[in-house]
């Protein structure tokens, strides 16, 4: 949901850059160039902002689709695989076209932080579905 409130988002996270002096100059000033490349997008072109809306309604029904392996994780290990696949093309992606669209080294690996975390959490989950598909009794 966080891509709805995107530029009042970006603002207060300068903000905070700006206040606390332990934030790295590389990412204090690459938050200031996004931050203002945004504005002046929504100021220009807000029909642009759009596309981030879908970004964040296609979250919100990924989220849902996550409810069915919490509610039945066997009958819906897919899921899990689902995830865990998405997880790690986080990778390639933010190492291939970061590059390309000009994206720092380390927010590339901010962004690949996302899909090392999400593994973290859903590889224990797909695990425990197998182990309880595996002792479920047979029909």
């Amino acid at each position: 949901m966080t891509a709805f409130p995107l530029e009042s988002e970006l603002r207060l996270a300068v903000k905070a850059c700006d206040h606390f002096a332990w934030v790295p100059m590389g990412l204090s000033a690459w938050l200031h160039r996004v931050s203002d490349a945004l504005t002046d997008e929504n100021t220009r072109y807000p029909f642009l902002a759009y596309g981030t809306d879908w970004l964040a309604f296609a979250h919100l029904v990924l989220a849902v689709v996550f409810v069915g392996a919490w509610r039945d994780p066997v009958r819906n290990r897919w899921v899990l695989t689902f995830g865990l696949i998405a997880c790690a093309g986080v990778l390639p992606l933010a190492f291939i076209a970061g590059p390309v669209r000009g994206i720092p080294f380390y927010w590339r690996l901010i962004d690949s932080s996302f899909g090392v975390f999400g593994a973290m959490v859903l590889w224990p989950a797909y695990r425990a579905s197998g182990a309880l598909e595996r002792d479920a009794p047979r029909s």
